[in-house]
Order: C-alpha cells, then sequence, then structure tokens
C-alpha cells in the first residue's frame, strides 16, 4: 500500500469522473435509488455545526456565479438518488467555477441523505480544500446520518488503488478512525506508507501515530514513535505527555515535561491540569512545586482549572497550608476550587477546618454540590469517624441531595466498620428503590457488606445480580472467598471468570496472594506470586505488602521481614501500607533496632506526616520499650485520629501508668474525638496492670451509659483480671456468671492466674475445668495448674496431669528468652542448643548473685514446680533464660544503653526480683517484655509495682 501526496485541488477533481462513470448502470440495478431522502438522526447534534460551517464558507467566499446553483435548486422536491448523481455527473464534467466546497458539500449532503455513504465519502475524500474544521464536521454528520466508519476506510483503500493523491490532513483523518476502530493493522499499513515517502515528519501526523499506537499497542510503542519524529514541535510535546499520562507513566510523563521545558515548548492547559494530577498521585512534591512555579512564570494563575489542580496537588502531598494559600491567592472561585479546598482539609483529617470553609462557602454564596458532601463523608471515613459518615449521608439527603454511588459506598463502607449491617441493609434497600443497583461499584460494596457480615449467600445473590460486571465485581467476591478461607469456592470462580473471557488483573492475583498468606499459607502465597511472574506481569508493591500484612497477623514477623528482603531484591518500592505493616512486624517481638531501621528508611521515602505510620511507630516504639519515643512522635503529630490516642493509651497501660492512660483520655475527649471499644480496652488494661479497681468498674460502667458501647469479651478479661489480682476472687466469679455473653478461654485464663497468686485451689481447679474443655491443647494451662498444685505439694495431681497431657498428646512448649546486642539477637531457650558463651555467662551470673545477696537478695524457691531439695531449686532458678539473658547483656551492652530482654511467657517471681537488684547493683535500666505486659526496672524498682 502506497500513497501520493498532492496539494493541487484540481488534481482530485480531474480525477473525481473516473469514480463516479460507472453509476448510470448503478442507478438501474439498485432499487434504493428511488428512495426519499433520510432525515437526521434525532439525537445528532452535528449537522447544525455542518450548516453554519458550509453557510460560512459561502459566505465568506466572493460572489460568483455558480453554473450549478439552478440545477441543484431544480432538484426540489423531486430529488431521487438516481437525479443526485446524475447531476453530479454533470457537474464534474463542466468547468469548475464558483464556491466548490459549497457545491461538493451539498453533494455530499445529498449522498448522505439518500443513504450512500461511499459516493458521500469518495466527494468528500476529493472534492473539498480540506481542513481539520471540515474533517471533523463531517465525521459528525457521516454518523447522524447512520454510516459506518469502516466505510469510510474502504473508501480510501479504493480510491488510493485508483492513484488518488492525499495531502497530510486526509491521512491524518484516517489513521483517527482507525484509532477510533482500533484497526490498528490498517493504522500501521499507513504508517509504513508514511515512511516510505518520507510524509513522517509532519506533526500532525506523528500525532495521530502516537496516539493510535498508544490506544492499540502499547505507550512504549507510542514513545518510539515520538523519538523517531525529527521535528518535535509543541503540539507534538503535549501529545506525548499527555498519552504517558494516559497510560499512568507518572515518572516518564514527568522527565518529558522537563525535556519539553528545555526545548522551548510550551505545555497547554490541559496537559499542566494532568501533570498536576500526576505529582498527586505519585506523591511528588518537588515536581509539583516546579510545575506551580511554571504557571507562575507564564502566566497562568488566572486559570482557575489550573489553579484547582495546584490545590489538590498539595493536599495530595499533605501539605494543606500551601494548599490553602494558592486557595486564597486565587481570583476567582468556582464550585469546583471550593470542592478541591474542603477535599484538601478532609482527605487530610482536618475536618474541622473542612466544615468552616464549608460554611463559608455557603456565606459567599456557592451552593455545596453532591462532590462537596462526598468529600466530607471520604474524610470523616478515612479518619474513622464511621458514625459521622452516616450522620452526614442523612444530611445530604435533607439538604435535598439524591446519593450517587460515591455517597452510597462510604456510606456502606462505614455501616462494614461499624457492623451495623441493618442499616446496610436499609441502604441496599435504598439503592434498589433508586435503581442504583446498575452501579457496579456500589454493587462490590454490597459484596464486600455482606461478606464481612458472614452472609456469603447474599454476596453472592448481589454479584449474580449485577449487570455489566467487571473486574472489580469478580474481585470483590474472590477476595471475600479468600478473606473467610474458602479458597476452593474462590478458585471456581476464578475458572468461571476465565470461561466468560475475563481476564484476571493483577488484583485478582493479589486477592489469592492476601487469603494465602492472611490464612497462614504462606507457601501458597508465595506460589501465587510465582504463577504472576510465570504469566509476565510483575507482582507489585500490593502483592509484597499482602504477604508481609498476612505473616504479620499470623505472628510470623521473622518470615514478614524475610519477604520485605525479598521485595526490595526485586525493586518494589514500598508504599505506606507497607511500612506500617514493617513496623508491625517488628513490634510484635520488639525488634526495636529494626524498628528504628524502618523507621529511617520511612522518613527517606518521603513518609514523615504521613498519620498511619506514625500511629504504627507509636505501637513500635511502646513495644520496644521507648514510651518517650513513642510520646514524642504522638505529641509531633497535628490532626490526631483516634488510633493514634488508642495506641498512646495502650502504651502507656501496657507499662501500668494508669494515670497517665486517665489523663491523655481526658485530653482525647477534650478535642472532640469519641472514643471507641479499642479506647475502653486500653483504659482497662492500665487499670489492671495499676491494681485501679475502682476506677476500672467507672469506665466499664461508663461504656453503655455515656457511650452507648456494648462491652466485649476483652473488656470482661480485663474486669475479671482486675478484680481478681486486686483479690476479689469470689466477685470475679459472679461476675463471669453474671456476664451476658459466654466465658471464652482469656476470661477463665485470668481467673486462673488470679488464683496463683492468692493460692485459692479450689476456685483454680474451676477455672482450670473450663479452660481444659475449651482449650484441651493449650499446654499452658496445664502448666500454670501444676504449678499451683505443687505449691501445695500435691505431686500426685501434678503428675496426673503430666498423665493426661502424654495421652492426649500435649507437648510442653519451649520457653525462650532474647536480647539483641548490636545487629545480633541473642536465644536463650529451655530446650535446643545452647548458647556458644554459655560457660561465661554462667560464670557472670554466678558472681552477679553473689553480689545482690549482699544487698539483700534471696532466691525464692517456691517459683521452681520440681520435687526436689532446696539446694537443686537454686540451681535450677539460675538456668531461667530471661536470667541469662539479662547477664548476658550485662557483659556486651555498655554501661549507659538500657538491656532489653523479650521472653515469650510470665516472668516469675524470682527472676522479677533479681532484675530489681541488678537494676540497683549494677545502675542499669532493664526493659523487659514478658508475655503479659512491660516491666521497667531502674534503680531496684519495677514500673508495675509488683503487681502482674
Amino acid at each position: 500500500m502506497t500513497f501520493c501526496i498532492s496539494f493541487q485541488y484540481h488534481s482530485f477533481m480531474d480525477n473525481l469522473g473516473a469514480h463516479f462513470h460507472h453509476l448510470n448502470s448503478y442507478f438501474v440495478q439498485n432499487p434504493r435509488t428511488l428512495l426519499p431522502p433520510r432525515s437526521h438522526s434525532p439525537s445528532s447534534v452535528s449537522l447544525g455545526m455542518s450548516d453554519t460551517l458550509l453557510v460560512s464558507s459561502t459566505q465568506s467566499s466572493s460572489p460568483k456565479f455558480s453554473p450549478f446553483s439552478h440545477l441543484l435548486d431544480n432538484l426540489g422536491e423531486t430529488r431521487t438518488l438516481n437525479s443526485v448523481r446524475e447531476l453530479h455527473a454533470q457537474m464534474i464534467k463542466m468547468p469548475k467555477k464558483g464556491n466548490l466546497v459549497t457545491m461538493d458539500g451539498s453533494m455530499m449532503r445529498n449522498y448522505l441523505e439518500f443513504g450512500d455513504f461511499v459516493s458521500a465519502t469518495k466527494v468528500f475524500f476529493v472534492g473539498f480544500a480540506r481542513n481539520y474544521l471540515l474533517w471533523n464536521s463531517f465525521l459528525e454528520e457521516f454518523a447522524s446520518f447512520g454510516g459506518d466508519s469502516h466505510e469510510i476506510l474502504e473508501v480510501f483503500k479504493e480510491l488510493h488503488n485508483k492513484g488518488v493523491e492525499f495531502d497530510s490532513i486526509a491521512l491524518t483523518v484516517v489513521l483517527k478512525i482507525c484509532l477510533a476502530l482500533m484497526d490498528l493493522w490498517f493504522g500501521m499499513e499507513v504508517h509504513a506508507c508514511l515512511v516510505k515517502r518520507g510524509f513522517h515528519v509532519d506533526v500532525h501526523l506523528s500525532c495521530a501515530l502516537i496516539n493510535l499506537y498508544e490506544k492499540c499497542l502499547g505507550i512504549d510503542r507510542a514513545n518510539q514513535v515520538f523519538d523517531e519524529t525529527p521535528l518535535q514541535e509543541q503540539f507534538l510535546w503535549n501529545t506525548i505527555v499527555m498519552a504517558n499520562l494516559r497510560s499512568e507513566r507518572w515518572e516518564n510523563a514527568l522527565e518529558l515535561c522537563r525535556q519539553m521545558q528545555s526545548a522551548s515548548a510550551k505545555a497547554t492547559d490541559g496537559t499542566i491540569v494532568k501533570l498536576l494530577q500526576a505529582c498527586g498521585k505519585l506523591r511528588a512534591l518537588n515536581e509539583g512545586k516546579q510545575i506551580h512555579g511554571y504557571v507562575i512564570r507564564f502566566g497562568r494563575v488566572s486559570n482557575t482549572a489550573i489553579c484547582n489542580s495546584i490545590v489538590s496537588m498539595y493536599s495530595r502531598n499533605n501539605r494543606v497550608e500551601l494548599a490553602r494559600a494558592v486557595f486564597d491567592s486565587m481570583e476567582d472561585h468556582n464550585l469546583s476550587s471550593w470542592n478541591s479546598i474542603i477535599s484538601s482539609y478532609a482527605v487530610n483529617g482536618r475536618l474541622n477546618d473542612a466544615w468552616d470553609i464549608f460554611q463559608e462557602m455557603e456565606s459567599s454564596g456557592i451552593k455545596p454540590d453532591i462532590i462537596t458532601w462526598n468529600s466530607l463523608l471520604s474524610g470523616h471515613l478515612l479518619r474513622g469517624s464511621y458514625e459521622m459518615v452516616l450522620t452526614n449521608f442523612r444530611s445530604l439527603q435533607h439538604a435535598g441531595f439524591k446519593p450517587d454511588s460515591c455517597s452510597i459506598t462510604s456510606a456502606l463502607q462505614a455501616v462494614i466498620e461499624l457492623g451495623w449491617f441493618n442499616l446496610g441493609k436499609e441502604i441496599h434497600g435504598y439503592i434498589m428503590r433508586s435503581k442504583l443497583d446498575y452501579d457496579v461499584y456500589v454493587c462490590t460494596s454490597l459484596v464486600d457488606m455482606y461478606i464481612k457480615n458472614d452472609c456469603l449467600d447474599k454476596a453472592e445473590v448481589v454479584f449474580h445480580h449485577t449487570k455489566n460486571k467487571n473486574i472489580c465485581a469478580w474481585n470483590s467476591l474472590i477476595s471475600g472467598y479468600t478473606y473467610k478461607g474458602l479458597f476452593n469456592k474462590a478458585e471456581k470462580l476464578f475458572n468461571q471468570m476465565e470461561e466468560e473471557r475475563i481476564t484476571p488483573d493483577l488484583v485478582t492475583w493479589n486477592s489469592l496472594v492476601s487469603g494465602y498468606s492472611m490464612w497462614g499459607r504462606s507457601e501458597e502465597a508465595l506460589a501465587v506470586i510465582n504463577r504472576i511472574k510465570s504469566l509476565g506481569l510483575n507482582p507489585n508493591v500490593v502483592s509484597w505488602t499482602a504477604m508481609i500484612s498476612g505473616c504479620c497477623q499470623n505472628e510470623n514477623y521473622m518470615d514478614a521481614l524475610q519477604f520485605f528482603s525479598q521485595m526490595q531484591e526485586e525493586k518494589v518500592k514500598p508504599n505506606s501500607t507497607t511500612i506500617c505493616s514493617l513496623l508491625r512486624a517488628c513490634a510484635g517481638p520488639s525488634l526495636l533496632k529494626k524498628g528504628e531501621e524502618v523507621h529511617c528508611f520511612s522518613m527517606r521515602l518521603g513518609f514523615v506526616d504521613d498519620i498511619y505510620i506514625a500511629t504504627a511507630l507509636i505501637d513500635m516504639y511502646s513495644k520496644g520499650g521507648k514510651l518517650k519515643v513513642a510520646h514524642e512522635v504522638f505529641r509531633n503529630i497535628k490532626e490526631k485520629t483516634l488510633p493514634c490516642w488508642n495506641c498512646m493509651l495502650m502504651g502507656y497501660a501496657i507499662y501500668g501508668h494508669g494515670e497517665e492512660v486517665f489523663k491523655l483520655f481526658d485530653n482525647m475527649c477534650k478535642t472532640g474525638i469519641r472514643p471507641d471499644a479499642i479506647t475502653f480496652t486500653a483504659l482497662l488494661s492500665g487499670c489492671k496492670n495499676s491494681g485501679l479497681v475502682m476506677e476500672g468498674w467507672k469506665y466499664f460502667d461508663s461504656m453503655k451509659t455515656d457511650y452507648n458501647i456494648s462491652p466485649r469479651i476483652e473488656h470482661y478479661s480485663c474486669m475479671v483480671d482486675l478484680l481478681g489480682k486486686a483479690g476479689f476472687l469470689d466477685e470475679a466469679l459472679d461476675f463471669i456468671h453474671d456476664m451476658p455473653i459466654k466465658a471464652d478461654a482469656s476470661i477463665w485464663g485470668a481467673l486462673l492466674a488470679a488464683c496463683r497468686i492468692h493460692k485459692d485451689i479450689k476456685l483454680a481447679e474451676t477455672a482450670a475445668r473450663n479452660l481444659f474443655r475449651l482449650e484441651p491443647y493449650n499446654s499452658a494451662n496445664y502448666v500454670l495448674m501444676m504449678n499451683i498444685y505443687s505449691t501445695f505439694d500435691r505431686w500426685g495431681d501434678v503428675e496426673c496431669l503430666k498423665n493426661t497431657m502424654t495421652a492426649m498428646g500435649v507437648k510442653m512448649s519451649n520457653v525462650w528468652s532474647w536480647t539483641q546486642v548490636k545487629q545480633t539477637i541473642h536465644v536463650f531457650s529451655r530446650e535446643g542448643k545452647s548458647h556458644p558463651e554459655e560457660g561465661e555467662i554462667y560464670f557472670e551470673l554466678y558472681q552477679l548473685v553473689s553480689e545482690i545477696r549482699k544487698l539483700g537478695y534471696v532466691p525464692d524457691i517456691s517459683c521452681v514446680h520440681q520435687n526436689i531439695d532446696a539446694d537443686e531449686k537454686e540451681k535450677v532458678l539460675l538456668s531461667h533464660t530471661e536470667k541469662l539473658a539479662m547477664t548476658f547483656g550485662l557483659m556486651k551492652i555498655k554501661s549507659g544503653s538500657p538491656i532489653r530482654v523479650v521472653k515469650n511467657t510470665r516472668i516469675c517471681q524470682d527472676c522479677h526480683t533479681v532484675a530489681k537488684y541488678i537494676s540497683l547493683a549494677r545502675n542499669h535500666e532493664i526493659f523487659l517484655r514478658d508475655g503479659s505486659r512491660f516491666h521497667h526496672f531502674m534503680n531496684g524498682e519495677c514500673s508495675c509495682k509488683d503487681r502482674w
């Protein structure tokens, strides 16, 4: 296929006659020639535009007598396709005088009205002195009469084969038609011929090729076309930047923008708007500031759309003050401007400011729209103010707005978080009445809601009744199945999806990765990641974050860190969710040094002000033994969310700082943040770890009376623990019997632990029987009961429990402690390999015990629950893992640096006493985290005040 290039109008007209000589025989053979003319499509508005263009062409030309005007007028109402063709044949043979655009336009219109799209297209291809405006008008008019764009390409091919020459305008339009029809092969043929003829240097043709390849073949091929174009004019630069933005090649688009400025080409307003959006999505603050400077330098600040985009860009980069400064500097504020700044405050958690702006907007005479309300709903949803989401959902309806899919989705997410599924069903009814069930995003949220409410059957019904299901709907149900651990159903739906020719995307695969990982099946999750690679896809940050998060949920913290190492090896950049999961992996086993590394890493990535990372840091530092640093992070958060407060409250609670917990709670309430169930878990934990019984009752009673929060099992467990440890064992038992929910293992476990402290063997046996029934294979329960029996020298009962464990196959869990020296974790275990420096450690420990004996230390042999003599019991005490870990820390850690020890079970009374004496004798701080709480030893005292 080859094309000739010409710019001479008459050469087209000279060839035209040959293409219409066949018409006479066609009239006889085709009965359509006698049909009346067609009318315009009632849905089309393009004809008016075409009429205007044709009339204006006539008016703008100098008045000349047209030898064809009387022929056209004589057609009148007696027109037939036959007569039109006869007239056209006469016009071709006669001299070319008068306004040719008007004549050709009239002939084209006549052919279109009779449905002869081929002839109309031939007239337009070879008749008009073409420009882009006329071409666009023709295409719209062609479509309004019901023409098929494929016919235009067929006519183009036919005329080319007959030797008609085409200019760049015609070829550009042909390429645009190829794009509209997604006809890549025809477009590639045109491209090949352009290259052969040296016509590929035309900027409009290059732009058309870029758009065609970007849509049909991928952005890489489009970029190649740009690179091969020698004359890179301003229009071409803007086209390639926009193509990269459409393909979500944000970084490449910004790099092209830099090159564009170096080439002295100016970005259009539309390009600037899209580039600013890219800076927001990438959190590319520096690049966004540079574009802002470009806007100022070239006087574009008067463009409201650009300024609105700058506001949004700063907002997405957590620079609300800069966003507000831009907003205040704008000359004019339209509704989009107000929505942009309201959204900026809302998504950054500054909801009070967002509502102030809302009031200011109404005062200025601008009425909010549904987008305004949706921004506020999203802000409350992100902040965790789920009840406010639903309150404002009702408010927007009272204001006369009909909730759209975005409003409904926010409301359903709030329903899911609150567990208010009856309200969710009401919203579902509203969706049905309002006929919003066509919206796939609304249906996806409904599926998610029913899945979270354990109503998989209803989720399936919603899914199967959803019309035009897109990939999101399929992914939602697959994710639901994996969330519930129903992997067989997930695989079946996965196969059904492929049968319906819907290609699984990375989100689909990530749902499987997340599900397997969440259910502790890391090997299967890793197999899915390898399967993704085998399909030519690249596991993204979501894939690896799902692996890390799943491991954290199952307390496989070292696996989580290992997967992060693999993620880095594959050069996948972590996001804020990845960092939060990593901090959780460090907080679980109190890996303080690794947590500090992750903190520094997050700062290098630019996550300085991320509220979720800040919350995770509070948790990590609290559990890592740096409560002061945790409080410093908390203090520096400008807009504190409820999870931030909860983490800090729990941090003080696990250290037994009850009074600090209460002060912090009062400060939280003063800010207007309403507590939730987690808040009260922290409050009651602070009470139980500080032995504050009256305060515990106060906060427990206030849950329902003051905040309408129904106590959960964890709140009841805290109260049993609090009452039991304070010695109110009978009250604790009565409390259990009066509970409106059935007591679980945590309740009876708390009571059994209290019975050990207060040596109530009768009540201990009651608690143990319930524990053995609820957790028959939990060795900790048997060990605790054996310890109680041994205290009373009931060795026969001890042996009986040992035999029971043997018969049931219950094995003693391993007891370990560890401490970290530099980058190495040193583990001391009751079983397994001994430490390589064990001899030196025991030597140091013997000396240490001799030293603290002089200060008054007396070994507490009651902590040894074995039927052996006193001397042997003292030797057993020396082998306790926490003593070995503390001693090793003293040997290796410089004075001034605290020793940090983690133990997987409760510290014994003797080790607790030894730790206090060591802190006094060696003037060394010791942080010890056992299976239930934190102990901070300093100057012979412990933060727990001997209540643990």
